[in-house]
Parts: structure tokens; sequence; C-alpha cells
């Protein structure tokens, strides 16, 4: 596809749309062929003026000043989660720099894609502080945010100013139940993950015991309802549930209590930088028959590390939405690439950070505009062959069939249950 774009640069939008994987370049959202007149609205939308964001120069200026498309990344690049916010930036790097290197055009003009880099530190406040930044700036689109707890309060911001944002990692379902048509969401949510993982344990792992430690935060809370009404369902009995935050090291008193009521399991709603001490002192409390269950906050690569390669750690099963690399449609070949970019610092959601910018890319292009109102269109209407899975969304702007994998760490390294 690259070289078809070097060796042709004379292609308009339309074989542009197909080269990059749209379908038939007449198509029209929501139509499905490519014989029938594009509505007027549709047609108005693709014909008008790229929106130009940032003061730039507009359709009128220089013929040969390329057309800045600033897409940003919002996610946690400092704090304690900051080596995952930043492998889910370099997703939405890499996909910049591959779109730059095809040399796409909207109405006769190169389109020069750009990160617009945000931190929100892991922090709801800073979150919607950085929203109402990213829309000040009029970003053509926003990849992000990673964790629930904060997305939740900062897509009301984003659909305020008519800003879309596409989450490769935030999982709470309540994230799109709002209906707005600007946010989207390109992996499995936490109900999907959760229903997997207690058909897993009732199934598989025999459990009929668990207690819960909820850590509060959006996601911990959201996750933690799931899991307790689908383990009642499947006659799972909750014999204790504890509260900790995501800023606690010591995970003793409540871990003590719940040792005392005999759980078969016990299910954290958190992230893998509490699960790994929580591990470490399950093992001191020689709590190494408990099973340890979890989403995909824990679900990491980093977690036996975070754990200091407990005992304990045979003891996880974790579930996240998606599939391994090795799974995925593309993974193999773009882990090669990712590596090459970015040596030793892959984690777990720039495979779908990449793939978000690469939807948003397809539907800007199909829509002849990086206005939002124009392309939000032929982004609800989207098939994409990506990286991770065939992309598609529902009216709600969830994925369509979203894949979930249960993992579990052997010998220190995290691997898929068969």
């Amino acid at each position: 596809m690259h070289a078809l774009i070097r060796h042709f640069p004379w292609a308009g939008p339309a074989l542009l749309c197909a080269m990059l994987g749209s379908g038939p370049a007449g198509a029209q959202p929501g139509s499905g062929q490519a014989s029938g007149p594009a509505s007027a609205p549709a047609a108005a939308a693709a014909n008008a003026p790229a929106h130009v964001p940032n003061g730039q120069s507009g359709p009128n200026g220089p013929a040969d000043a390329p057309l800045v498309v600033r897409i940003a990344h919002a996610g946690p690049v400092s704090g304690p989660i900051a080596i995952l916010g930043k492998d889910e930036e370099n997703g939405v790097r890499m996909a910049l720099d591959e779109l730059n290197a095809r040399g796409l055009e909207i109405g006769g003009r190169k389109l020069r894609w750009k990160l617009e880099a945000g931190d929100d530190g892991g922090d709801p406040g800073q979150a919607v502080a950085l929203a109402r930044r990213l829309c000040d700036k009029k970003v053509a689109a926003v990849v992000g945010h990673l964790q629930s707890g904060t997305t939740l309060p900062a897509i009301p911001i984003y659909h305020e100013c008519g800003t879309v944002v596409v989450t490769p990692a935030a999982s709470n379902p309540a994230i799109t139940q709002s209906g707005y048509d600007t946010t989207y969401r390109v992996i499995a949510d936490d109900r999907a993950m959760v229903d997997a993982l207690v058909a897993h344990a009732v199934g598989k792992l025999g459990v009929k015991r668990a207690a819960i430690i909820d850590d509060r935060t959006a996601y911990g809370q959201g996750v933690v309802a799931l899991f307790e009404a689908a383990a009642r369902e499947q006659g799972i009995e909750i014999v204790d549930k504890q509260y900790t935050s995501d800023k606690a090291t010591d995970f003793v008193p409540i871990l003590t209590a719940i040792k005392g009521k005999k759980p078969d399991a016990v299910f954290f709603g958190g992230l893998d930088a509490q699960a790994g001490p929580m591990l470490r002192q399950m093992a001191q409390l020689a709590m190494d028959k408990v099973r340890f269950l979890g989403g995909d906050g824990q679900c990491t690569p980093r977690l036996p590390e975070q754990a200091g390669n407990a005992p304990t750690l045979r003891n996880v099963t974790c579930a996240v939405g998606g599939s391994p690399l090795e799974r995925m449609p593309g993974g193999v070949a773009w882990k090669q690439r990712y590596d090459q970019r970015f040596p030793g610092q892959y984690q777990v959601f720039s495979p779908y950070a990449y793939d978000a910018t690469m939807v948003l890319a397809q539907a800007m292009v199909r829509a002849e505009s990086i206005r939002p109102d124009a392309y939000i269109p032929y982004l609800r209407q989207i098939q994409h062959e990506g990286v991770t899975a065939a992309i598609s969304f529902t009216p709600q702007g969830e994925l369509q069939a979203p894949a979930v994998t249960l993992f579990h760490y052997e010998q220190g390294v995290r691997k898929p249950l068969p």
C-alpha cells in the first residue's frame, strides 16, 4: 500500500481511501453500497473545506502548504503507571509516523499528521483540565484516556466542544452509556471481561467462595460491581469485601481479615501497581492456595516485577480485552516494527492506540475533512481491518464482537490460557 501511494502521487482522496482499506471509494456512511448517490448532508460534509485547527493557513493558503492534522494522546505519562501511558502514546506516534509516510491528501493538500501529547497523570482532575486544553486547541481528535477514572470525567467535556475521543484502554461500560456520538472504544469493556473470567473461575478453577478488594477508583468500582453480580449469578458466595486505594502500599490488614474468611479466590478491582505488592504480602501471610483474579488493569507483563516474582503469582488469572499479539491479525509484524521504533517499551495498549489512530485517519480521509462534524458519520460506519481486530462500532460506540483473553503467569511470564 505504501508503495502504491509513493508511485501514484496523483491519487485523489477516493483512491487513497481505498488504499487505507476503507472499502468501495464511492460508498457513503450507512449505505453499504457504492452505487447510490450521497445524501445531501454527507455530500456537503465531504465537499466542505477541511477544518484547520490552531489558526493555521486555511484552504485558501499556499497550495503547497501541508494541512496539519493534530491528533492528541491523553494519558498518564507521569506517575506510577506512566509506563503504560507512554506505551499507549507510542502507539499513536507510530501510527502518525506511518500516516506521514503515506503522503495522504485532502482537497489536494498533503496531510501532515502531528501528535499533540498530553499528560493526565492518572488523575481525574488533571484529566478534566487536559480535556479543556485540548478542546481549546481544537485538535482533530483525541486517543485516550487510559483509565476509566480519567476517561469518565473527560468525555462530557470533549462532547461539549465536539471533539472525538477514542479510548484504546478504558473499559468501564459507563463510558459509552451516555450515547455521545463523539465517544468510541476499540477494546472490550469490563462486562465482557468479567463474564469470561467468572465463567473460567467456576468451570475450570472450581471457585465457590470469593473475597473482593475494591480500590475505590472509577475503574475498580465498576469492575467490582460487575464481578459481584456475575459471581452471584454463577453461585459464587462473596465472603468478604474490603476497600483500599490506588495509592496504598500496605495491604496486610485487609488481607488478614480476608484470610480468616477462607475464600477460594480474591478478586481485586485495581491496577498492577497495587496488585504486585498485594501478591507479595499474600505470600508473606501464607495465602499461597488462594486464587487471585482481576481485570486488565493488573494483567500486564510487568506484574511479575511488581510482585517480586512471589510464589502467589502462579495463582493469578486475569482478563484482558482483545487478543495476545500472536493471535491478532497483524500483531506479530506490527510488534517487530514497534520494537524497532521503541525498543524495550512495549506493555499492553499500544496496538489498540495505533488502531484507534488509524481508524480516525480513515474516517477523515473518507470524509475529505478533518472536522469532527464531517467525519463522525464515517467513523460510525467504519469497517477497518486493524492490527488488533476487524474494527466496526455499535451505535453506542462499542467495538462489534470484542475479543477477550484470559492470562496466567508461568515462570514469571504472562501467557494466554488456551
